[in-house]
């Protein structure tokens, strides 16, 4: 059993909960759901109301797209991740488009979508683990993105699973405690 995190102060439940495993359930997420996590990420604050996240997802009972979105991932990601039913691509708007310029704030305000993404899959039951190891240029190319548009992260999204499913180098980081740097050496 994975041990409780070590909080400082109190924080609300769902950001308690939080957490990104890789041991998912079978049980598929539903497209109504998948469309509910990115209507919270729709509602982020963003430079100049800009919005300029991006969202590919797919679930395993839509075939295609989750397989495209698979096949972008790297082999230690695809190791557990394929028991994932569904996943995410983010993508980020480089350039406002009002006047072309670039947006030095576009990845934080990807940031604040995925937040609210991750906050809403708490408020659900549902779980999400954010990857960055997945080929860039594949992904650009499996989906014709334009070039103003940079892919950022993957995102498996489910229920909870089973840690025995996994290998052993996956299931010991899996049920390590999750551990963060104490909040002094966070703040100036």
């Amino acid at each position: 059993m994975k041990p409780k995190p070590q909080f400082a102060y109190e924080i609300h439940p769902l950001l308690q909960r939080r957490w990104s495993p890789r041991a998912f359930s079978a049980r598929p997420v539903d497209e109504a759901t998948l469309l509910t996590l990115l209507e919270a990420a729709r509602w982020a604050a963003s430079a100049n109301n800009e919005q300029p996240w991006r969202f590919i997802y797919g679930a395993k009972t839509q075939g295609e797209r989750y397989t495209k979105l698979f096949d972008c991932l790297n082999e230690w990601n695809q190791a557990w991740a394929q028991s994932a039913p569904a996943l995410i691509m983010t993508l980020v708007k480089t350039h406002f488009e009002k006047n072309g310029r670039p947006n030095p704030w576009a990845l934080h305000d990807l940031g604040l979508a995925v937040g609210n993404l991750t906050t809403q899959a708490s408020a659900l039951d549902l779980y999400v683990h954010n990857m960055g190891g997945f080929a860039v240029e594949k992904a650009r190319e499996v989906f014709s993105l334009p070039p103003a548009l940079d892919p950022v992260t993957m995102i498996a999204v489910g229920y909870l699973g089973d840690p025995e499913q996994l290998s052993e180098s996956h299931r010991a980081r899996e049920l390590a405690r999750q551990e963060r740097r104490p909040l002094e050496e966070l703040i100036f």
